[in-house]
């Protein structure tokens, strides 16, 4: 981890059901329960602001400070969003300590100008947005920075430079990243992409190559 580990103040729920949580939710927190370590699963709520802005920022450990008194270090495990898909309405947090072994999906973010984006027609595509891998807690880093200059044609996971301390779970042969190219038509036809999926066109600003982290 790139730095210490946020500190959520988290508080016991009494109540469940999904009449509590959406009340919960209205008041700015967020329903979540703490389980794992042969302990008793407890629910909670955070504050919602502070542990989204936790999560946009790559967090992927917290220490859950329970009714201001009992210190619990915690890996986010599950998100559950709405039926929009665009919101988080519950958290799932795993009870860990520090040198446990975990598998963890960590955000991919993109840098340098691809070789073969100089070529006419040339399109960058980015399939995926993050990896998973193996490591002990305390080396989860916030995100894996993923170096294009050399991509022509593919890049897999297999080259992705990791951090010392992570092994790779994801399919080394999952495509990260490739060069698509446009073909022109003749006039009044629709220009065609090859490859299939939606590009991403070369000089989009890297800010939004980041996505949201969440």
């Amino acid at each position: 981890m790139s730095h210490d580990t946020p500190v959520l103040e988290a508080i016991t729920r009494e109540r469940t059901g999904t009449r509590y949580a959406q009340r919960l939710r209205n008041e700015g927190r967020l329903p979540a329960v703490v389980y794992g370590h042969q302990i008793d699963p407890i629910s909670v709520h955070v504050d919602a602001k502070e542990t989204l802005g936790h999560l946009r920022h790559g967090a992927h450990v917290v220490t859950l400070r329970v009714d201001g008194a009992k210190d619990e270090t915690c890996l986010i495990r599950d998100l559950q969003f709405g039926y929009l898909g665009d919101n988080v309405i519950h958290i799932d947090f795993s009870r860990v300590n520090l040198t446990e072994v975990v598998e963890v999906n960590v955000q991919l973010v993109f840098t340098g100008e691809p070789a073969g984006a100089k070529l006419p027609g040339a399109i960058v595509s980015h399939d995926q947005a993050d990896i998973e891998v193996r490591c002990k807690v305390n080396a989860i880093p916030d995100e894996i920075r993923v170096d294009l200059t050399a991509l022509v044609d593919q890049f897999t996971a297999s080259q992705i430079e990791l951090p010392a301390g992570l092994e790779l779970v994801t399919d080394p042969d999952t495509v990260i990243a490739r060069i698509d190219f446009v073909h022109e038509e003749a006039e009044g036809e629709e220009t065609e992409v090859a490859g299939g999926a939606e590009p991403e066109v070369i000089g989009r600003d890297e800010a939004e190559d980041k996505g949201d982290d969440a």
